[in-house]
Formats: structure tokens, C-alpha cells, sequence
């Protein structure tokens, strides 16, 4: 019987999306690089914004190369992903929680799952202190206790230390905890934690079907998930 779930947040709590997509054409404005459309930079979301903003600096070099006369971009190989971070990070400081909104069923669900005793935390790979903002900026901060974020610990997702971590902190063994995202990383998380892998089938995913990651079990909003576990523990 289902005692704790944790949850990942982009793509699964909050469509944080057009927010996190602002902030890195932002930077490749600022670069002198061209922008990406909402679907190339969603594609690289889930991994963390270092990975995001490494696979978008490629893809908008490689397009401005396409376009340019010969010779014209070859400044942009020494583009150093440590001096773009901070471009980045002050961008998505000014736009984090701006625009992020709850998937359908968020609130309705964590608030059964709370009042049935239901331990939760937020286990994400954003950083920590933009995770915060946007749970504060969506009144979702109260129902978690605990909040991983990418750089909470020396590990972060699929290392199932993230998992592990918070079910000592909730002091719930494997066998009594669910991890619910959107992505194949989170699949993988929660398998190599030894935990149900629970999945929702509209977040990110790299645009691949959730199911190709072979979840326990998809389910279509949060308010089905509560439903899924409240009708667990009546069974029990």
C-alpha cells in the first residue's frame, strides 16, 4: 500500500514550458544566436537547464552555420557553456513562474492524497532555488516538505540517490512509495529505487510516447492518481 509519493515537477506538476522557452532565447538573442521554437526547447527539457542549454547552443549554432556565409560563425566553437550559464540563470530568474501553469487535476489530487496522510516531496533535476519559485508561484510549495532539486545533491536524476534520500527523510521503505513524472527519466529513477514507476502521459518526454519507457502504470491526471490510491487503501 501506496505511503509516500514523490513527484517530478516540469511536465508533470506545472507546464513550466513557455517560461523555461523565453529564458533561453534570451540568451541566444544575447549570443547573436537564432532562436528555437517552444517544441525544439520542450525537446530538451527534464535533463536539467545545463543539458537544456548545451542542446539548444548546438542545434542554434549548427542553424546559424547553415545560414551564414563561410567562416562567418566559427567564433561560436568558443562559446563556453560556463560563461553561458549565468546568461541563462539571469534570464530564467526573471521569467521563472511567470507563465507556469497547473496541469488539470493538480491540485485536486495532492489535496486528497494530503488529507488521506499521503507523504510527498518534489524530487526534480531543475535547480533548486528555480524548483522553489515555481512551486511558491503556483501555491504548490505547502504540500511539499521536501523539494531535491538538480543540485540539492551531489547525484540527481535517474541516480536513484534523489529517491532513496527522500524516502529516508519521509522514513518510508521502497515497497510503500511511487514516483510519478512525465519523462523515461523518471521511469528509470524509479526503477533503479526500487519504487512503482508511475507516469503522466502529457509533460515533455523528449515528444516520445510515455509509454515507450514501460511505466507501471500511466495515469491520465493527478486526480487519478489520488483516486488509484485512496481506492488501494479502502481494498486494503
Amino acid at each position: 500500500m501506496i505511503q509516500a509519493i514523490t513527484f517530478d515537477l516540469d511536465g508533470t506538476l506545472v507546464d513550466t514550458a513557455s517560461e523555461i522557452a523565453e529564458a533561453a532565447n534570451r540568451t541566444l538573442r544575447q549570443l547573436d544566436l537564432p532562436t528555437r521554437s517552444l517544441a525544439e526547447v520542450t525537446g530538451h527539457i527534464g535533463h536539467g537547464t545545463r543539458e537544456l542549454m548545451l542542446g539548444l547552443l548546438r542545434q542554434a549554432t549548427q542553424a546559424a552555420r547553415d545560414a551564414a556565409q563561410p567562416g562567418e560563425f566559427d567564433r561560436v566553437t568558443a562559446l563556453d557553456i560556463e560563461q553561458v550559464m549565468p546568461l541563462f540563470e539571469r534570464h530564467y530568474g526573471d521569467t521563472t513562474g511567470t507563465t507556469a501553469e497547473l496541469y488539470a487535476g493538480v491540485r485536486e489530487g495532492l489535496d486528497q492524497l494530503r488529507e488521506a496522510g499521503i507523504r510527498m516531496a518534489c524530487v526534480t533535476n531543475k535547480e533548486f532555488r528555480f524548483a522553489v519559485k515555481v512551486l511558491e508561484a503556483t501555491d504548490l510549495a505547502t504540500y511539499f516538505p521536501i523539494v531535491i532539486g538538480g543540485d540539492s545533491l551531489p547525484q540527481k536524476k535517474p541516480d536513484p540517490a534523489v529517491i532513496r534520500y527522500c524516502l529516508d527523510a519521509l522514513n518510508v521503505n521502497q515497497w510503500g512509495a511511487a514516483h510519478l513524472g512525465d519523462s523515461g527519466i523518471d521511469v528509470m529513477t524509479a526503477r533503479r529505487a526500487g519504487v512503482a514507476a508511475w507516469a503522466v502521459p502529457y509533460g515533455y518526454n523528449g515528444g516520445q510516447p510515455i509509454e515507450l519507457a514501460q511505466p507501471d502504470h500511466v495515469f491520465a491526471s493527478l486526480a487519478d492518481v489520488a483516486r488509484h490510491v485512496l481506492a488501494q487503501r479502502m481494498a486494503a
